[in-house]
């Protein structure tokens, strides 16, 4: 009954435009009071402080960073090109280079919302101009960046890592697997459309044009040996492999390209420090709604009612899929993550449900919730670019959200499809 008093009083202030972090901060702070007295008080601003200062939190500044840096300094322009000499023959080649790039891109930003900012304000426009319709240039663009929170690195798996106390690393590894049969459905059913439709061919395929842009964008695919090689090779953690990648970033736009300015460096850091700011400002207030619930024992109260209902795992993943598919719909999934990941969590340990398997199903859920409205940052950011309603784009967007669902589902039921790679590496 707490539990469901604090999430309507969070919904209510929500519906009133109270921003996601203080309502958080809100309802954390009066649970706090009305259970242990106004003294608890004087403890606040060091519980929110001490949750927002957790080591692992730094890497998610600074992969925005990268992946801004690298949409200024050309480098997602030469990926673009690349992508286009490969695929660009397909049927519909436009929109299978959209989802290609989307894929690489995915292995040095880590966040969806820069993914199609950056790659749908070159890619959608001209997708519209070679004829296109825009819901379905938006759509793919839409879908095909939330593979930047399952292909590794992963802003939302970092912060799940922290609530849930586990390996980032192995996280990443278990995107893997799931982030490319995503890539590879998405990439079939836009083919399947385009087919349908009758959308044109980018261009011929020419083995001297892929060798020609593949030397220009080599210092591009760079970035993921050094991010995922260093990570993946226990060389560096998860945070030092987010400042390598800046670094890397600064190198290749200013030494090698030589396309980055400082015009454009300031506007990269601005726009890191303000993303940052929002995900800080609810890992900090959630820590407060975090204490209330760990000295209630609400969490293990809420297991042991759920177990005392069924002792079958694979239904209980069932109902918290529904419980995130739900919150997606009205929550970011940072947001999500830090509320509800804590809650669950004894409940995921309790069945025996290995806590980085569970990682990858709360993420692609909150990456299916990326695209259906009415919050869906995601579609939203597409729709915006591409100047097209968003219940049109909806529309279309179906077909490439039932490929993130069918994802899902194998995630979830067939566990050895993200833990495969973690078991062969990591245990």
């Amino acid at each position: 009954m707490t539990i469901l008093l604090m999430f309507l009083g969070l919904l209510a202030l929500i519906m009133m435009n109270v921003p996601i972090a203080i309502a958080l901060a809100v309802v954390g702070t009066v649970a706090m009071v009305i259970a242990s007295g106004p003294s608890i008080l004087a403890n606040v601003a060091i519980v929110m402080f001490d949750g927002a200062t957790n080591f692992p939190l730094l890497a998610i500044p600074l992969f925005i960073m990268a992946g801004a840096i690298m949409n200024t300094s050309g480098i997602s322009r030469r990926l673009i090109a690349f992508a286009s000499a490969l695929v660009g023959f397909i049927k519909g080649g436009l929109s299978m280079v959209n989802i290609v790039t989307s894929m690489f891109f995915a292995e040095i930003s880590g966040s969806a919302v820069a993914d199609v900012a950056a790659l749908g304000s070159i890619l959608i426009p001209a997708m519209k101009k070679k004829g296109y319709p825009a819901p379905f240039a938006a759509a793919v663009t839409s879908s095909s960046a939330t593979l930047a929170v399952i292909i590794p690195p992963s802003i939302p798996m970092i912060i799940y890592a922290v609530m849930a106390n586990t390996s980032v690393i192995q996280l990443f590894v278990a995107g893997i697997i799931p982030g490319i049969l995503g890539g590879l459905g998405l990439m079939l059913v836009s083919y399947g459309l385009a087919r349908r439709h009758n959308y044109p061919v980018e261009e011929l395929f020419r083995g001297q044009q892929v060798w020609r842009t593949l030397k220009e964008a080599a210092w591009a695919f760079l970035l993921p040996v050094i991010i995922l090689g260093g990570i993946f090779g226990g060389l560096v953690t998860a945070t030092e492999g987010a400042g390598l990648a800046v670094v890397a970033a600064l190198f290749i736009g200013v030494v090698i390209y030589r396309e980055l300015d400082w015009g454009q460096l300031r506007t990269a850091m601005i726009e890191g420090g303000v993303q940052t700011a929002v995900v800080m400002l609810l890992v900090a207030a959630s820590a407060l709604v975090g204490v209330f619930l760990t000295e209630q024992q609400l969490p293990q109260k809420l297991a042991a009612e759920i177990t005392s209902f069924t002792e079958n795992k694979y239904v209980v993943l069932g109902l918290l899929n529904v419980l995130f598919l739900v919150l997606g719909l009205f929550l970011h999934s940072a947001a999500a993550i830090i509320l509800v990941v804590p809650v669950v969590i004894p409940l995921v340990n309790a069945y025996g449900i290995d806590p980085v398997h569970f990682g990858l199903i709360v993420t692609l859920n909150l990456g299916i919730g990326q695209q259906t409205p009415p919050v869906a940052s995601v579609l939203v950011t597409a729709c915006s670019i591409a100047k097209a309603d968003i219940w049109e784009v909806t529309k279309v967007n179906i077909n490439f959200i039932m490929v993130l669902f069918v994802v899902l589902m194998m995630v979830t039921y067939i566990p050895a499809i993200p833990m495969s790679l973690v078991e062969l590496f990591y245990r």
